[in-house]
């Protein structure tokens, strides 16, 4: 009432008020209206440009199909057109025709229909042979053995075939039947198996299973199965039934895969109702916001989170929530910086499909975790974020955290490297030095001992090294690179002269020396890893070899460690006190 009776007291007050703010509201009005006449030219601008540029390509390939001096194929050409258009852009908004629809649903599923093995080119042999048949799929089941070398498809010669070419003929649709005639070197005897193609599938999660007594260990390979987080649940579960005390969640290599599933998995660490994950784009429906929807199973349990380079999207989604929440502590090296969200299955005339960037996401925090800018100007280019252009943002507990770059780990630790010449025996020698090893000691050893435990031997060693000794193998050292270039550079100087001596007696002690090479302490080492990983992949498969990798494991050693320390761990997801 009061208010009341003073506006109608000083009523003349209130008259001489009104008229600047009338003024305002048309002077607003008009600004408006003005905006809005600015917008309309812009979008008529283009819209513009976009009609008047697809009527010039339109014209231009017109004009090319019908004078143009050889017969053009408009796939082809058209397709090049688009791809280049795509390639201005980002690399994962992609085209898929309807002749590449086999690979566009691989790409959304992670399926396939085949036999179900991983095969390679052998250099020596002049063949492709069997390299590791998948657990529980029709090439284990059938009885194929690492080594197996293919002789014929349905009756067709494979001799001098590309990898490609017999991956082709082994893939098919789901339930049909193939002859494999294969040459097994193991027994010296040609063996012809009946194979019925199924759908193939890469476990989402190879292996998990107890570590060191107490700590659960969980390898989350992909998020691309349609039951990855189930299969995550019921693991994690067992786990705790079997008495973890602490998990190490392990997304090193994880290259990503589907939101929805990163967000179940993330539901089982965090109470409900919390805030996860937002997109942004262009258009309304892109915007969306994420919270935990059910009840969690253990919002207390000390996790570590083990990430590398290629951790990427969606489990930079889950490592990111995790630490923007002080739920886990992130050890390992800087993740990929994926923070784009891509529709799959944008639908195009002609079974075609686009898989197309619509949106950038963001943790918890707020910030976006994408590594590069991508530039639509100049035919498109790439800009890496610097360190010094990253916004800092606060989690949960008031911890910096940055944006741009990936997900830095709480604890950084650079995993053991390797070695240059471990790096060409298993990569880049030509001579398959490794994989006929491991052959011939498969048919010496119908057993081996259990994958956790397995270690070629030294004598074993000793055997391979004899065997590289007596190749043609050989490999560049990088040490002799640098050396090289550090004589041009000295020439170009002046100094070498001078120096002449000095250059000469460094040159004989890194001169090339296999033997010596292979018996130094750290190359010996990692060889023994990588020889020991591949024979228990052949006995144990790929559950096996990732428990025999993790007794090497310094990272997860220092998982472990860490999470038999609850004041270190607690004191990790702390804020520092800045300035005292």
């Amino acid at each position: 009432m009061h208010y009341l009776h003073t506006l109608f007291t000083y009523n003349y007050h209130i008259i001489f008020i009104y008229k600047p703010i009338m003024r305002k509201n048309i002077l607003f009005c008009v600004m408006l209206l003005g905006a809005v006449t600015a917008l309309a030219q812009k979008n008529d601008d283009h819209n513009f440009k976009v009609a008047k540029n697809l009527d010039v390509f339109n014209a231009i390939y017109k004009n090319l199909d019908l004078m143009y001096v050889d017969t053009l194929d408009a796939d082809e050409v058209i397709g090049n057109g688009i791809k280049a258009m795509l390639r201005s852009l980002d690399p994962y908004t992609e085209y898929y025709p309807e002749d590449k629809s086999a690979e566009f649903k691989q790409m959304l599923t992670g399926k396939y229909a085949g036999i179900g093995s991983i095969i390679s080119y052998n250099f020596t042999l002049k063949r492709v042979v069997i390299n590791e048949p998948y657990e529980n799929m029709p090439a284990a089941e059938v009885g194929l053995k690492k080594g197996d070398i293919i002789l014929s498809i349905d009756g067709e010669d494979m001799t001098d075939k590309t990898n490609a070419y017999v991956s082709e003929h082994l893939r098919g649709t789901a339930g049909t039947t193939l002859e494999l005639k294969i040459h097994r070197p193991t027994t010296g005897k040609d063996i012809t198996f009946k194979i019925q193609r199924k759908a193939i599938q890469m476990p989402d999660l190879p292996y998990y299973g107890m570590q060191d007594g107490d700590i659960g260990y969980i390898d989350l390979d992909s998020y691309i199965g349609e039951n990855c987080a189930k299969d995550f649940r019921r693991a994690f579960i067992d786990l705790k039934k079997q008495g973890a005390k602490g998990l190490v969640l392990d997304l090193r290599n994880n290259g990503g895969g589907s939101v929805q599933e990163a967000l179940s998995i993330l539901n089982i660490f965090i109470p409900k109702n919390t805030d996860l994950l937002s997109m942004k784009g262009k258009m309304q429906r892109s915007n969306r916001d994420y919270k935990t929807t059910v009840e969690p199973i253990d919002t207390v349990m000390p996790i570590v989170v083990l990430v590398n380079g290629i951790t990427a999207s969606a489990s930079e989604i889950t490592s990111g929530a995790l630490q923007d929440l002080d739920r886990a502590v992130i050890m390992g090296t800087r993740t990929y910086g994926k923070g784009l969200v891509q529709v799959p299955n944008v639908q195009l005339p002609y079974n075609g499909n686009l898989k197309l960037t619509t949106a950038k996401y963001f943790t918890p925090s707020g910030r976006c975790i994408q590594a590069i800018n991508y530039k639509h100007s100049q035919g498109g280019y790439t800009e890496h974020v610097p360190d010094s252009l990253t916004r800092e943002f606060r989690t949960r507990n008031g911890r910096i955290v940055h944006d741009g770059g990936g997900i830095d780990p709480d604890i950084k630790i650079e995993p053991d490297s390797l070695p240059n010449i471990a790096y060409y025996l298993q990569r880049v020698d030509t001579t398959d030095l490794m994989f006929n090893y491991v052959v011939d000691y498969i048919k010496a050893h119908p057993t081996i001992a259990p994958a956790a435990e397995f270690e070629i031997s030294d004598s074993d060693y000793e055997q391979f090294k004899q065997r590289v000794i007596a190749s043609s193998f050989t490999y560049d050292r990088v040490s002799e690179k640098c050396l090289e270039e550090l004589v041009k550079l000295a020439k170009f100087e002046g100094y070498y002269e001078d120096a002449k001596p000095e250059f000469e007696a460094l040159e004989k002690k890194l001169s090339h020396n296999i033997a010596k090479d292979l018996d130094f302490d750290y190359n010996k080492r990692m060889i023994k890893q990588i020889l020991s990983s591949d024979i228990v992949t052949a006995y144990y498969f790929q559950r096996g070899a990732i428990e025999n990798a993790l007794r090497y494991d310094k990272q997860m050693k220092e998982a472990i460690r860490l999470l038999r320390s609850p004041e270190e761990y607690a004191a990790i997801l702390k804020p520092k006190n800045e300035g005292k």
